[in-house]
């Protein structure tokens, strides 16, 4: 965990809870499915949750985010059950992870620094590992304040302070300077990576994109016959991969993008530009989709938003809606009278059906894993692709 507390060594999985809030009561379902995200971020980050805590509020408290009868339960419970990690589903700002850090006196996260954590976790490869540091100290700049209690004025040094400096300023210059170097190496690293994807040729180029863990590695690799690292948790994969993949006698090169996730931080966003340049450049979108979840229409809509953000909404996009194997059709009580929207649907034939298979002309339903109308994604790549390069070269034939 990238925590500004030394806590000891512990033995096992960090116990954490979860924290929540919601305004009005039609949100607490909703809410009830940001915290089933959370604790997946806090999985796979390696921690174990015990509870839940839910609270209704207009707007959060000042000081501590949530009301005082409810930080006392929270109090409790941490004391009782010897909780290591309280993590919030929004952004904290300084003064409010200070008091709620010295009420509770356990270590205090909130969703993006998790996210952060993870991402610093994942990072492979140098290019990403600077992006997420990058990410990491733009966070923490503003939220010193809570990390220091010796305070205490420091004698002056040459070149380095001033006189009566307090140690929380030099390590704002510290990080400060720490950002504007990681942002000059990010600088070169973006020319190197803006120049290999110049050298590609002019291959039609094809990007995946989705919500994090909705299977796209999977797909990278049964698409392209590559090893690209795939796994059951939360941004499996940082780094952007290519590959060159041919259907028929059709060349095109075929990229893996990092996950989107609801809230994702601004910070990463700006630290990983460039990696999402393999978006804007991509001249078609694979827009894969985990119709298993149940929330998929959610994930669908954010990462759209994302989309539309980088400037890439006009692209022409093909909707895969993954993972048939794992769709289970939902039970409808014919008696249940109740107001509640229910976005789910009986049958697989009815999910083809929906506004969102027909509202895309170009929409196929897949197993990734099971490998399940693969050959039907293949085909109607072939035409898309097809299509795009007949425009580009009208004198060649495929």
């Amino acid at each position: 965990m990238i925590s500004s507390k030394k806590s000891p060594a512990v033995s096992g999985p960090e116990k954490a809870i979860l924290i929540g809030t919601f305004q009005r009561r039609t949100e607490k379902v909703k809410n009830t499915e940001y915290l089933d995200e959370l604790e997946f971020l806090a999985d796979t980050a390696g921690a174990e949750v015990l509870r839940r805590f839910q609270q209704r509020l207009d707007m959060p408290h000042p000081k501590t985010y949530l009301g005082s009868g409810k930080m006392q339960e929270v109090r409790d419970f941490c004391k009782a059950k010897e909780v290591d990690l309280v993590i919030f589903d929004d952004e904290l700002t300084p003064s409010q992870l200070k008091n709620i850090e010295g009420l509770l006196s356990v270590k205090v996260m909130d969703r993006t620094h998790l996210i952060l954590d993870i991402f610093a976790a994942r990072a492979r490869t140098s290019h990403a590992r600077t992006q997420v540091e990058l990410a990491q100290y733009e966070y923490l700049l503003p939220r010193l304040t809570k990390m220091w209690t010796h305070l205490q004025k420091q004698k002056g040094g040459i070149g380095m302070k001033g006189p009566g400096e307090r140690e929380i300023e030099t390590d704002r210059r510290i990080i400060r300077g720490r950002i504007s170097k990681l942002k000059a190496d990010l600088k070169k690293i973006d020319k190197q990576m803006a120049t290999q994807r110049g050298n590609r040729g002019a291959l039609v180029r094809v990007a995946l994109i989705g919500y994090t863990n909705v299977g796209k590695s999977t797909l990278m690799n049964v698409l392209s016959k590559a090893s690209v690292f795939a796994e059951n948790k939360l941004f499996a994969t940082l780094d952007t991969t290519v590959r060159k993949v041919v259907i028929g006698n059709l060349p095109f090169l075929l990229s893996d993008t990092v996950g989107f996730i609801r809230k994702l931080p601004t910070q990463l966003v700006e630290s990983f530009k460039s990696t999402l340049d393999e978006v804007r450049e991509a001249d078609l979108l694979l827009h894969v989709l985990d119709i298993s979840h149940p929330a998929f229409e959610d994930h669908f809509h954010s990462v759209q938003r994302t989309i539309a953000e980088l400037g890439a909404s006009e692209k022409p996009m093909l909707l895969v809606f993954n993972k048939v194997d794992a769709f289970r059709p939902a039970e409808v009580d014919e008696f249940d009278l109740s107001e509640t929207e229910d976005r789910s649907y009986s049958s697989l034939e009815e999910l083809e059906k929906s506004w969102m298979a027909k509202s895309h002309e170009n929409a196929v339903f897949i197993s990734a894993v099971k490998k399940i109308q693969i050959e039907e994604l293949r085909s109607t790549l072939f035409y898309l692709i097809k299509g795009i390069a007949a425009d580009r070269y009208p004198n060649l034939s495929y």
